[in-house]
């Protein structure tokens, strides 16, 4: 089978049926899911390996910070410059570039034998992370020009990005039972090989025949706009409102607003910004926001109340952790099934309502809770914003002409990546200060201060002090995961009314017609 040759693809009249792609565009779609299950693994596979890694390297508090969220600043700031890379460079070539980055990588963070060059190799990971992300969604725009079939690949990228986040830990938990830390950073290696042997052979080259010149300066404005932005509001969760963090927040806005400046002057801007204000694109990609504002900032109260509260081996939590997904599994393709027969407004709508009704069972989680019941909360929420965020990815990418795919997936990624770090640190905040009002007048401050203080607290006092200390810390803890619950579920609410009243579409959807399968044609 030969290579298939670049094609430099136009949209088609609207008159005319949209092509169906055939079984050689659904094999590329499969090719297509290495590197982001891949990637979208990476985000979450040193949970594990950490202590492993301290073991052998002795990074300090601040270098094993750095190691664990080096990948995802780079990953976010580079994301928009990639995705305009993509489409002036072409989208298969830096896929593979990026495949081939991310291997290399990898197999340096495996040998790393200090923690400067862990965090040196991470970062190259993040490098290599940017240019797969969007370069895989927009590759499905031009594989897919019908619409139905192009809903249902994006339910599969959805799907597959969701399954990987989840599957990072476990896997990473496995391999640190039988292998060295090394390994999590090995088991890319088979699949980006993988990649790199398919991909001239499946995937078509695109490029924009008209994308003009790539703008240094407007990329150094994105990095310097986006980095300061996660930065300060990840810091924000983690440390309260501290002066650094707000002033990384504010240097980052600056940027940003210096950037869009620089957008409207360009005759060739990295950017388009008449798609942003374009109500489809727009809205969809602050659907994504709130959903991930909500999927990111819960997930790490789910994952302490597991470990800390009920008691569980990090293994173990994980393992129970997948649980939710198979809400994932079913709901996310009946929501696209859905939506081909109904306004995907009101379909988004209901995810979001499913959501909140998630989001408030967990309001009356316990300490004592059965696990049945902590499950089901997480998995009506997953499944509702797994249906959201499918329909916003394929609303964002139907909107966007073919030869601004690239750029339009970066920004659509770039905003899950802000939703994230904001759900963090408004829901963390909520927790935490929920927390500190139910440890008022315990001693020492320590145990204040975080679950995790109260635990290593406990551990040095006589168990007639510690049995005490626990119980009102784990009561504290599951009152906070409990308003975080309620204000995720208000913020559910909030966006299922925006998205039925901004982006509900009075025309009938369009339905997929029955043209000749894409590899068919002459």
């Amino acid at each position: 089978m030969p290579p298939l040759e670049p094609a430099v693809t136009t949209t088609a009249p609207s008159s005319a049926p949209a092509p169906l792609a055939g079984r050689r565009e659904w094999t590329a779609l499969g090719v297509l899911m290495l590197p982001l299950l891949l990637v979208s693994m990476d985000v979450s596979v040193l949970y594990f390996a950490i202590p492993f890694i301290g073991r052998d390297l002795a990074p300090t508090a601040t270098e094993q910070l750095w190691i664990l969220d080096v990948y995802g600043f780079v990953l976010a700031g580079l994301l928009i410059t990639m995705g305009a890379l993509g489409d002036r460079v072409g989208r298969r070539k830096l896929l593979l570039s990026g495949a081939a980055a991310f291997g290399a990588a990898s197999v340096v963070a495996a040998y790393a034998t200090t923690p400067e060059m862990l965090v040196a190799a991470r970062a190259l990971l993040g490098i290599g992370g940017a240019t797969l992300m969007p370069s895989t969604l927009a590759l499905i725009r031009n594989l897919f020009r019908d619409a139905g079939q192009r809903a249902k690949a994006v339910t599969l990228w959805t799907a597959v990005m969701t399954a990987g986040i989840s599957l990072g830990p476990v896997l990473s938990g496995v391999l640190l039972e039988h292998f060295w830390w090394g390994s999590v950073f090995l088991i890319n290696l088979p699949a980006m090989l993988l990649l790199l042997v398919l991909a001239p052979f499946f995937l078509p080259e695109f490029k924009a025949p008209t994308a003009g010149r790539f703008d240094v300066l407007s990329a150094v404005l994105s990095l310097a706009a986006v980095l300061p932005v996660v930065q300060g509001v990840k810091q924000l969760a983690k440390e309260g409102p501290e002066l650094t963090a707000v002033l990384a927040v504010v240097a980052g806005l600056l940027f940003g607003a210096l950037f869009v400046r620089r957008q409207r002057t360009l005759a060739d801007p990295m950017i388009d910004l008449t798609l942003i204000r374009r109500r489809m694109f727009g809205g969809a990609v602050m659907a994504n926001v709130v959903a991930m504002f909500a999927t990111v900032g819960f997930a790490v109260f789910f994952t302490q109340y597991l470990q800390s509260v009920r008691g569980m081996h990090p293994l173990e939590s994980a393992l129970w952790s997948l649980v939710p997904s198979a809400a994932v599994l079913v709901l996310a393709p009946a929501g696209a099934a859905l939506a081909s027969r109904a306004d995907r407004a009101y379909v988004m709508t209901g995810g979001f309502a499913l959501a909140a009704g998630g989001f408030l069972w967990l309001t009356q989680v316990r300490v004592d809770s059965p696990l049945w019941y902590v499950l089901t909360g997480c998995a009506l929420y997953a499944g509702g914003i797994v249906v959201v965020m499918t329909l916003a990815n394929e609303m964002a990418l139907g909107a966007a002409p073919p030869e601004q795919a690239g750029s339009a997936a970066a920004v659509a990624e770039s905003g899950t990546e802000f939703g994230g770090a904001l759900g963090m640190a408004v829901l963390g905040s909520i927790g935490a200060a929920v927390y500190l009002r139910g440890m008022t007048g315990v001693e020492p401050s320590q145990a204040r201060e975080t679950l995790g203080g109260a635990l290593a607290t406990a551990q040095q006092l006589p168990s007639a002090q510690a049995h005490p200390l626990l119980a009102t810390a784990r009561d504290a803890f599951t009152d906070g995961l409990n308003w975080a619950a309620g204000g995720a579920a208000v913020v559910m609410l909030a966006a299922a009314l925006l998205v039925a009243t901004l982006l509900h579409d009075r025309r009938p959807p369009a339905p997929s017609t029955g043209g000749k399968p894409a590899s068919a044609r002459g």
